[in-house]
């Protein structure tokens, strides 16, 4: 077994490494495609089980890590997991550090706890925060031991981000005030579990914000740079999912057939973007999350419309994007006899929609104060302009392009 040293230092300069996504100043947002590879491929390597599926595993088992938050274990909720373990007679230890937007000190702690105990399985048991930190705990625990025969499993407890098919993990420097987006192969769990039954507790508002996720991760998907045919189709897919799933689940949160239709949902959106990348939208609802703490989902809500009337020119003359858009607004029943008005319904049809669940419109219903925002105006664009999701985005875009749609977010101007 091979061996090295951690610690938190070398753990937070190996994000700062990794995940900030260097660009030279001023230059479009993807020219970033010329540092990615070609996604001219479409992969999904992750074993999905509808329904549940972890009592056929828990037997396999012998020394098991949970990754989840201080809410799963301490409610009882982290039973799911853990009943299957008692009875398969697994040994088993729980990290609950887990919070909101997990951080590079809850991975450090992580990584840490994961070394001393040397389990042959990992159980990422939650919504994205638990996910996400396990994978980081996972990807730099690899770094100095050999993991590749301990199986990862993640068992999503709310439907949004798709974090438990997708090779994408994000992951928060308090220092900074930056959300770092990691991006690998290696990130990708042996097993999703999805079990409908997990999120009946959910409130309706993370519904709505964690549904939310789901769409804009298929709309980016699909307009992406890096987009194909096979990652359409799970985009696609996700998209009518979501329109015919989500305001029930929002407004019954007892119909299973609603909540494991956005399961399935969210799953199928994750598989899109983990093949296809995804674009401005979360580059600045990463930003915005960062500075304001704005639930993601929610953030993401708020931007779309902003970001696409950006990305198809609507305020000025037509982008090639804008046929995208179009296509989507066929998927959705509002296309129109032109590319430009089939557009501009998904543009505007999408800011009412997140209006149905309570969704503020722009930044500013959002609380956000303008004082505040005009201080964070330039950091949250040069941030945006370096994630590494924006290097997809269909249209080229500078700074000034971002604090424009930033702007417009804020206010609420729409063409």
């Amino acid at each position: 077994m091979r061996s090295s040293v951690l610690n938190g230092e070398s753990i937070y300069s190996a994000f700062r490494a990794l995940f900030v996504f260097r660009r030279r100043p001023g230059a479009p947002a993807n020219v970033g495609k010329e540092r990615r590879e070609p996604m001219n491929s479409f992969s999904v390597r992750t074993k999905i089980m509808e329904g549940g599926g972890l009592e056929t595993i828990a037997p396999k088992l012998r020394r098991v890590f949970i990754v989840t938050d201080g809410f799963m274990a301490s409610s009882g909720k982290v039973s799911y997991i853990t009943d299957e373990l008692d009875k398969a007679g697994a040994e088993y230890r729980i990290f609950d550090q887990v919070k909101a937007d997990p951080d590079v000190g809850t991975v450090t702690k992580g990584v840490d706890t994961i070394l001393e105990f040397k389990p042959d399985a990992v159980i990422a048991f939650g919504g994205g925060s638990p996910i996400d930190a396990a994978k980081a705990i996972v990807f730099f625990a690899a770094k100095a031991c050999d993991m590749r025969d301990c199986m990862f499993i993640a068992v999503p407890t709310t439907s949004g981000t798709g974090s438990e098919v997708s090779r994408f993990a994000v992951i928060t420097d308090p220092e900074k005030e930056v959300k770092y987006p990691l991006v690998e192969d290696s990130l990708l769990p042996d097993v999703a579990i999805l079990d409908a039954v997990l999120t009946a507790s959910v409130p309706p508002t993370v519904t709505a914000d964690t549904g939310i996720d789901v769409f804009t991760h298929a709309v980016e998907a699909l307009v992406s740079t890096a987009a194909n045919d096979f990652s359409d189709a799970a985009a696609e897919k996700a998209i009518k999912l979501v329109r015919k799933h989500l305001l029930t689940a929002y407004r019954e949160p007892d119909n299973m057939e609603a909540r494991q239709g956005m399961h399935n949902a969210s799953c199928l959106a994750g598989i899109a973007f983990s093949n296809s990348g995804l674009g401005l939208n979360h580059g600045m609802a990463h930003a915005l999350g960062a500075r304001f703490h704005i639930p993601h989902g929610r953030a993401n809500g708020i931007l779309l419309p902003y970001v696409m009337s950006f990305n198809a020119g609507c305020a000025e003359s037509l982008t090639p994007v804008a046929r995208r858009y179009a296509k989507i607004a066929r998927l959705l029943g509002l296309e129109s006899s032109s590319v430009r008005q089939s557009a501009l319904n998904l543009i505007r049809t999408a800011r009412k929609y997140v209006e149905q669940f309570h969704i503020p419109s722009n930044l500013q219903a959002a609380g956000v104060n303008k004082v505040e925002f005009e201080a964070e105006l330039e950091a949250m664009a040069e941030a945006a302009l370096a994630d590494r999701c924006t290097a997809t985005n269909p249209r080229p875009c500078t700074k000034e392009d971002i604090l424009q749609v930033f702007r417009k977010a804020y206010t609420g101007k729409l063409p």
